[in-house]
C-alpha cells in the first residue's frame, strides 16, 4: 500500500470560521441554509465558490458556523448580507465573528 504525503502546513489553504445568525422566521434551519447557498453560489459564482472553499460545519438553534477561504471572508459576509428573505419570508442575517479555530468560535458564539 502507498501512503500518500501529507501537504506541509505552509502550503495549506487558511481557513476561518464564521459564526452568523439568522433572524428567526417559520422556515427550519435546513431550507434556511439551502437560501444562503444558493445566494453565495450566485454572487461570487461558481469558480469563486470553489475558490472561497464555503462549507457549512455546524448548525445550532437559529445559529450556524461556516468555513470560508482566509482570502474570502469579507465576499462570503457581503453574500450573507444579501439575503433578505427565506420562502417569501424577510429575513436578517447577522454575523456574530470570525474565528481561526473551531473549538473558540464554538465556545465564544455558538
Amino acid at each position: 500500500m502507498i501512503k500518500i504525503k501529507s501537504i506541509l502546513p505552509s502550503l495549506r489553504e487558511k481557513k476561518r470560521y464564521m459564526v452568523f445568525e439568522i433572524s428567526k422566521g417559520n422556515a427550519d434551519m435546513e431550507t434556511s441554509l439551502k437560501a444562503i447557498d444558493h445566494e453565495l453560489r450566485k454572487f461570487l459564482g461558481e469558480i469563486g465558490y470553489g475558490k472561497a472553499g464555503i462549507m457549512m460545519v455546524e448548525t445550532k438553534d437559529n445559529k450556524a458556523i461556516m468555513k470560508v477561504n482566509h482570502k474570502h471572508v469579507d465576499e462570503a459576509r457581503l453574500a450573507l448580507s444579501l439575503v433578505k428573505d427565506i420562502n417569501h419570508e424577510k429575513v436578517a442575517i447577522r454575523t456574530l465573528g470570525v474565528s481561526g479555530i473551531l473549538k473558540k468560535a464554538k465556545e465564544k458564539w455558538l
